[in-house]
């Protein structure tokens, strides 16, 4: 379970294209602070803290597709049947597992 919202300051990074009244006002309704980049420039405006505590990081299951998309016998699906699909997909997942655990 995560920290209370009442007592820790909860934060959204949105991209630019959330940066119009109706969703900074939907944001600021349900206790944000909303971190959206000015027009013109490439990076958000990180939240205010130790960046040691709270770094930057990728959504959990886009960075496990970006690692399964690299097996392209898995991005495409070349196996008849869905248990071989699904073996091949579980070696995968074996696979990366061993490969963050050695290094």
């Amino acid at each position: 379970m995560g920290p209370d919202p009442a007592l820790v300051p909860q934060h959204l990074c949105q991209d630019k294209g959330y940066d119009y009244q109706a969703s900074r006002q939907e944001v600021y309704e349900r206790g944000y602070q909303l971190h959206i980049p000015a027009k013109g420039l490439d990076t958000a405006v990180p939240p205010q803290g130790d960046p040691a505590r709270h770094p930057a990081r990728r959504w959990v299951v886009e960075r496990a597709h970006g690692w399964l998309h690299k097996f392209r016998k898995i991005l495409v699906r070349y196996e008849r049947y869905a248990c071989n699909y699904l073996g091949l997909l579980q070696f995968a997942c074996a696979l990366i597992v061993a490969r963050k655990l050695l290094g």
